[in-house]
């Protein structure tokens, strides 16, 4: 059984289809895209922290080259590496839910926490018969838990969508106080590398029988933020194409910077990975995991 937590209510998901609206109206009065919104940004002004909507509908769809199985076996390792083989595990911006899954399967008792309903409503259509997933829809920056996890899981650049040290530190600080003692995080970001020298300034696009999608980024190297339009098509059941665009925003950190940002949490950075989550991270890595332990609860005990 699966539930759905909102607003300090429990509610049952009933396992019936449903018809994602996206607000159409809202995106079309956005007068800026991601470059105009981005100097805005540079020039002083704040763009909050957005969430799926419109692309959650076909998010898995075009994620299908993600490993999932292969990055799930190696978040298992790192975790059984510092003796957690069971108990309550919070997957942060768990979108969909597929790494949430994976990790129940393992026998993990999973938490799935995200900001975005429609991403979390598809996550409990796919859900496992008789898992026990809990599903919170919640800021990230200011979620709330009943009690503590043996361990929190972010994978796939969720932290990059925290604009500035403030945001990202006050992550870092939830996480630390829903930690167990010796609790682990485990998180991912996308590298600077890979905004100033993969994603800046380049279009992507890809073309499919159920939906296509338009990417354009937009790097700014003096905030170090990627702008990302997303412009979609989404085939109907009557077979046209409905058009969805949504503008999102990343932001690039130094580890340095996280190693300082997470000792302010009270929280130890024990391990730094590539992509591989295997080898230390190489000048040219994309994608970096961070491995920080809780590190006070204990003393004075």
């Amino acid at each position: 059984m699966q539930f759905l937590l909102k607003f300090g209510q429990y509610q049952q998901y009933t396992g019936e289809k449903r018809n994602i609206q996206v607000g159409i109206e809202r995106q079309a009065k956005n007068e800026y895209n991601g470059k105009e919104l981005l100097e805005e940004i540079t020039n002083g002004g704040k763009m909050p922290m957005r969430a799926y909507s419109g692309f959650a509908e076909v998010y898995d769809l075009f994620m299908d080259n993600v490993p999932y199985q292969a990055w799930s076996r190696e978040l298992i390792r790192v975790l059984r590496q510092y003796g957690i083989s069971d108990g309550l595990v919070l997957d942060l911006g768990c979108g969909t839910g597929k790494m949430t899954r994976l990790l129940s399967e393992a026998g993990y008792d999973m938490i799935g926490l995200d900001s975005s309903e429609e991403m979390l409503g598809i996550a409990m259509e796919q859900g496992t018969k008789g898992s026990d997933i809990l599903y919170l829809h919640q800021d990230m920056r200011e979620f709330e838990l009943y009690g503590t996890v043996r361990a929190v899981v972010s994978i796939c650049d969720s932290m990059n969508y925290m604009m500035d040290e403030k945001e990202l530190r006050s992550v870092f600080s939830l996480v630390d106080n829903y930690l167990d003692p010796g609790g682990i995080f485990i998180f991912d970001l996308n590298t600077l590398y890979k905004y100033r020298e993969i994603l800046g300034e380049t279009t992507i696009c890809e073309n499919r029988e159920e939906a296509s999608f338009i990417w354009d980024n937009y790097y700014d190297e003096t905030t170090r933020v990627n702008a990302y339009d997303l412009t979609l098509f989404v085939r109907e059941e009557d077979g046209r194409y409905q058009k969805y665009e949504e503008t999102h925003f990343q932001k690039g950190y130094e580890a340095e910077t996280i190693r300082r940002l997470l000792k302010e949490a009270n929280l130890s950075l024990a391990a730094c990975f590539g992509e591989d989550l295997v080898h230390a991270p190489g000048e040219k890595e994309e994608r970096i995991y961070f491995v920080a332990r809780e590190c006070t609860k204990n003393k004075g005990a």
